[in-house]
Order: C-alpha cells, then sequence, then structure tokens
C-alpha cells in the first residue's frame, strides 16, 4: 500500500500540513485511500459540528433571557385580557 505522504497528490505546506488533492470519484490509486478519505471528511464533518455546539452555548444565555420575556409578555396579555372574560359561567335566565 502507498503512503499518502508518498503520493503525488499530496502536498506538505511549510507548516508540515497535508494537503490532499485526490478526489474518490476519478484518481484514487488504491482501496484504502478511500477509506483514509472518509476519515477525513469526518474528521473536518466532526469539527464543523463542534463549532456550532459552539455557537449554540453562546447563545444559550440570550435564548433563555428570550423565552422568559416572551412568556411575561403573555402572561401579561393574559392578565389583562381577563376583565373580558366571565369567571362565574353563564347565568340561568329560566326565571319563573
Amino acid at each position: 500500500m502507498i503512503q499518502c505522504k508518498d503520493c503525488e497528490f499530496c502536498t506538505l505546506d511549510q507548516n508540515g500540513r497535508r494537503s490532499f488533492n485526490c478526489d474518490p470519484f476519478t484518481n484514487i490509486k488504491e482501496p484504502e485511500c478511500i477509506a483514509k478519505w472518509q476519515l477525513i471528511r469526518l474528521d473536518m464533518l466532526l469539527a464543523s459540528y463542534q463549532g456550532m455546539l459552539m455557537w449554540y452555548k453562546k447563545l444559550a444565555p440570550l435564548q433563555d433571557k428570550l423565552f422568559k420575556f416572551m412568556q411575561r409578555e403573555i402572561e401579561d396579555i393574559d392578565e389583562a385580557d381577563n376583565w373580558k372574560v366571565d369567571e362565574e359561567g353563564p347565568e340561568d335566565d329560566n326565571l319563573p
């Protein structure tokens, strides 16, 4: 099996990071390359998911404040409209 560092589709930059120019649909050299490519893509997906979770953690306090504010507003509206609702129920108009 050929190693990625020896492949023509892999390049190293000055910091030692690998850059892969292989495409699994056109220029894969060995079957193991597809498994490595899948691991790389999975790692990228995981990194983006962790970034999204970090943003959600930052937004969580603001979201809680918004929910509390909206709940207070709805309760105030319900309290203000209480006079419109007859709490005693329908009156009996059947007089003898």
